[in-house]
């Protein structure tokens, strides 16, 4: 009972600051379950529902806000489902040591871009494009130039599926700087994209026999509480602290793979 308390309290904490950035916190879930004693296999399972509940719930808060772009999430969510499973297949070609260099190297390149200043790309209704669509945030329309958006979002599908992660840490960057839309929109389409992924997951460990109410239930209901309280405060946020906060998560993270690679080296 103590372990799940001391469980519930640290991932009530990373619930509330990934929901309010757009990134999930899957990866955080599974350390917190491991470290309390959870097997492996069955802190995946639990991480991945945690995951998914929280990514509803804040989903909910920010789609009532009109935060949420579903056109967008089905471009980006279609392109980087195909793009992550190649990223996934061709990962047997690194070592684990390679993966995570590259990922704590993704890591700090998406917390560096995010603090660029990007002006928000408006637009009027004109004449359309061939490979621009328009996406519509609250009353204001943003056009996507799907030139620029696909190969970037290929590129990031594929490093998130290789390394192992929702992609979270990267889709905000991409869907801010490439696609011009709001922080908040951008937060709340991750959310959608999380969610999506998390109970694909989470339904492939549970056929395995992975999962286990016991936990999984009371946890389930902490990050739903985490995942309404920081969708809420996201949207009381300024963008510009909302990044802040994205780009020194990104960099912590990284840190620690780094220290991490470097232990499993013996270099540390």
């Amino acid at each position: 009972m103590t372990s799940l308390i001391i469980a519930g309290f640290l991932i009530f904490l990373v619930a509330v600051t990934m929901t309010m950035v757009g990134k999930g916190g899957g990866n955080f879930y599974v350390v917190i379950l491991a470290i309390t004693g959870v097997p492996m296999h069955e802190a995946a399972a639990t991480g991945q529902f945690i995951l998914f509940a929280a990514s509803i719930a804040a989903m909910i808060i920010f789609q009532k806000n009109k935060s949420v772009s579903w056109l967008l999430a089905f471009w980006i969510g279609t392109v980087t489902a195909f793009s992550a499973l190649g990223g996934g297949y061709f990962s047997h070609l690194f070592s684990a040591f390679s993966l995570k260099i590259v990922f704590a190297i993704m890591l700090l390149i998406a917390g560096v871009v995010m603090l660029i200043p990007v002006s928000e790309r408006h637009s009027a209704a004109g004449k359309k494009r061939l490979g621009v669509i328009s996406i519509q945030s609250g009353m204001e329309t943003y056009d996507v130039n799907l030139w620029i958006v696909l190969p970037v979002t290929i590129l990031t599908g594929f490093g998130s599926g290789m390394v192992g992660v929702s992609g979270g840490s990267f889709l905000v960057p991409l869907m801010v700087l490439v696609c011009g839309v709001p922080m908040h929109t951008a937060v709340g389409t991750a959310s959608t994209l999380i969610a999506a992924t998390a109970f694909m997951g989470f339904t492939g460990h549970a056929i395995q026999g992975d999962f286990n109410p016991s936990w999984a239930g009371p946890l389930a209901v902490i990050t739903v509480a985490g995942g309404i309280l920081g969708g809420k405060l996201a949207l009381r946020s300024k963008p510009k602290h909302l990044k802040k906060i994205f780009a020194y998560t990104n960099w912590l993270a990284a840190l620690f793979m780094i220290v991490n690679a470097l232990h499993t080296k013996g270099i540390v």
